[in-house]
C-alpha cells in the first residue's frame, strides 16, 4: 500500500457567508487570534506526515501564495533586533514548513470539480483532501487518524462527525455500519438531503484521504446540488462501488465560513494561548459580570 503523503486544500470560494468581510480578504486568511485560518490546516497537514501539498485557489487570492513565501524586508528587520528573533525564526519557518504548489480554479463549479483539478499533482497515489473553511485543532491531527484509518483498512477515508438534526441539509448524510471503535464502514451517502431522507446525522466535515481512483468518477459526475459538480457525489460512487471508512474524528472544527464558527474559533483558541490566554481569560470574566 502506498504511503499518503500528498495533500489538496480547495480554497477557491468566494467565502459569501462571511461578507463584507471576505470581499477582497480571502477567508482562508481570515485570522484565529494571530494566524490566519490556512496556516492552520497547512500545519495540520505537516504534523499528519504529509510532505507535499497542492492548494486550489481563484482569482483574488494571491495573498495566500504571498503567506507562504519569503519577507525579505520583513525578515531583515526582524533579524536585526535581538529581542525579535524568535518572532524572525516564526515567519522564516511558515515558508519552510512544507512543499506547496498553487493552482487556480478558473470558474467556480463546485468542490468535485476544484478537487478534480489535481489529478496531474496527485498522480495514482493516496491522498488527503483538508477543505480550506474547516480549521480543526486538537493533539492528535485530524488528518493523521484518517490517515491510520486507510493504513489499517485499505479504504479510502471520510473524517465525519454528527451535526444538529436541524443542519443535516446544509450538509452531506452518510449511511454507516459500525466498524471498530471510532470507525465506521461508509456504504452510501447523500448531499444536502432533503427532510426525512437523511441517512443519519454523521456529515464528512473537512477531511478526506481518497485512492487516486476518485478523479475518474469526478470526470463522470454531472452536476448535483447548486448546480455544481460535488466531491459527495462523486465519493457516493465509491462508497457504494467498494465502500468506504468513516472517521468520528477527535478535535475541535470550526467552520471559518461562518460568522459564529469564526468567532468561536477565535474566543476557544484566545483562551489557551500562551501569551494571552490569562489576560483575556481576565477579561471575559469581568465582561461577563456587566451583561
Amino acid at each position: 500500500m502506498k504511503r499518503v503523503r500528498k495533500a489538496v486544500i480547495p480554497a477557491a470560494g468566494l467565502g459569501t457567508r462571511v461578507l463584507p468581510a471576505t470581499k477582497v480578504m480571502p477567508k482562508e486568511m481570515l485570522q484565529i487570534v494571530d494566524k490566519p485560518a490556512i496556516q492552520y490546516i497547512v500545519e495540520e497537514a505537516v504534523r499528519a506526515g504529509i510532505e507535499e501539498i497542492l492548494i486550489i485557489t481563484s482569482r483574488g487570492k494571491c495573498l495566500l501564495e504571498d503567506h507562504f513565501d519569503r519577507t525579505p524586508e520583513l525578515e531583515d528587520r526582524l533579524y536585526q533586533n535581538p529581542a525579535k528573533r524568535d518572532l524572525y525564526d516564526e515567519i522564516v519557518g511558515i515558508a519552510n514548513l512544507v512543499n506547496i504548489t498553487f493552482i487556480r480554479q478558473k470558474e467556480i463549479k463546485g468542490l468535485g470539480h476544484a478537487v478534480g483539478r489535481a489529478r496531474a499533482f496527485v498522480g495514482d497515489e493516496p491522498f488527503a483532501i483538508l477543505y480550506g473553511d474547516d480549521v480543526i485543532i486538537g493533539e492528535d491531527p485530524a488528518l493523521a487518524q484518517l490517515i491510520r484509518a486507510y493504513e489499517a483498512y485499505g479504504k479510502s477515508v471520510v473524517g465525519v462527525k454528527e451535526v444538529q438534526p436541524e443542519m443535516i441539509s446544509q450538509y452531506s448524510s452518510l449511511k454507516l455500519e459500525p466498524l471498530e471503535g471510532t470507525c465506521y464502514r461508509c456504504v452510501d451517502m447523500i448531499e444536502k438531503p432533503e427532510k426525512g431522507k437523511e441517512f443519519s446525522l454523521f456529515s464528512i466535515l473537512g477531511r478526506c484521504v481518497l485512492d487516486a481512483k476518485i478523479f475518474d468518477i469526478i470526470e463522470k459526475t454531472p452536476p448535483g446540488a447548486g448546480g455544481e459538480i460535488q466531491l459527495t457525489d462523486a465519493m457516493c460512487g465509491l462508497a457504494r462501488a467498494e465502500t468506504m471508512t468513516a472517521v468520528d474524528f477527535t478535535g475541535t472544527r470550526y467552520d471559518m465560513g461562518n460568522k459564529l464558527g469564526i468567532m468561536r474559533a477565535n474566543v476557544e483558541v484566545a483562551l489557551q494561548h500562551p501569551q494571552i490566554g490569562a489576560d483575556f481569560r481576565a477579561y471575559l470574566k469581568k465582561l461577563s459580570k456587566t451583561l
